[in-house]
This record gives C-alpha cells, sequence and structure tokens, in this order.
C-alpha cells in the first residue's frame, strides 16, 4: 500500500493544490458571480453557470496532474522554468475571478486573460520540452481560455 501511495501522492497533491487554488478563487468570487450572472448582459455561445464548475475541476486536474509529471522528471533548467511559469499561472488565474465578478473590471480582466493566457502557452511549451503529456495536458486549457476571452470581450463590448 505504500508503495502506491508514493506512486500516486505527488499526482494526487498537485492535483488538490491546483483545486485548492480554483476553489478559494471561486470562493471568494461567490459574491460577484451572483451580481454578475443577475445584472450582466452575456454574449452568444455563454455555457449554464453550472458547466463552468463542471470545465474548470476538470482544467485543474488535467494542471495538476501536468504539473506532478514534470515535478517527477530529472531536474532541468526548462523544467525549473516550466514549473516557474506554472506557478505564475496558477497566480494570474486565482486573481483573474476576482478581477471579472467581483471588480467587474471587464477590460482589466481581459488584459489580465491575456496575460494568462500568454504564461500558459509559456508553460506548455517548457513542459513539452520536459514531457511531452504534461503538455498535451494543458491544451484544454488553453482552448477554454481562448473562449473565455471571447466571452470576457462579449461582456466588455456588451455592457459598457
Amino acid at each position: 500500500m505504500k508503495q502506491l501511495w508514493d506512486k500516486w501522492k505527488p499526482y494526487i497533491i498537485s492535483v488538490l493544490i491546483a483545486l485548492a487554488v480554483g476553489g478559494l478563487s471561486a470562493l471568494l468570487s461567490r459574491n460577484g458571480m451572483e451580481s454578475y450572472e443577475a445584472t450582466v448582459t452575456k454574449p452568444v455561445l455563454t455555457p449554464p453557470g453550472w458547466l463552468f464548475a463542471v470545465v474548470w475541476t476538470i482544467l485543474y486536474a488535467l494542471m495538476g496532474v501536468g504539473a506532478a509529471r514534470v515535478w517527477l522528471t530529472k531536474e532541468s533548467e526548462a523544467r525549473s522554468r516550466g514549473l516557474n511559469l506554472y506557478v505564475a499561472q496558477l497566480i494570474v488565474n486565482f486573481f483573474w475571478s476576482l478581477i471579472f465578478f467581483n471588480a467587474q473590471a471587464f477590460g482589466f480582466a481581459l488584459l489580465w486573460l491575456v496575460l494568462l493566457w500568454v504564461l500558459v502557452f509559456l508553460m506548455v511549451r517548457k513542459f513539452h520540452r520536459v514531457d511531452r503529456l504534461a503538455a498535451l495536458l494543458q491544451i484544454p486549457y488553453l482552448i477554454w481560455l481562448t473562449f473565455a476571452a471571447y466571452l470576457n470581450f462579449g461582456v466588455l463590448v456588451l455592457n459598457r
């Protein structure tokens, strides 16, 4: 049993950290999300609210698995830079919900989202140099961030 735990421990811890960051951000943004749902005009293709929680849970799990895979590789400059980018994007990710929902600073949130997209793109490139699968696990995240940018831009335009 100990061998099994030792094998899965980095993955479990990494996924839990990513989910904790996302969960705390969502918890701190809850009131802003309620206000947003009640007062903001949303663009076409906006999914139902419940879907965001499902998608983000999956994305945070994929982030965590990818980061664990990179963490478990041999120490290298690409590994260190990839993990630094991972932490940086996780921090930027955390604050986006606060900016978008709580402050309803939609223009600044869009710029922040572009920063997040760039950080994730750079992270994927570094991850790819260390572990191809870790990089591929982040592709849904990049796609979702691109869709989120469309939604953020739409909200910005529709709620001037």
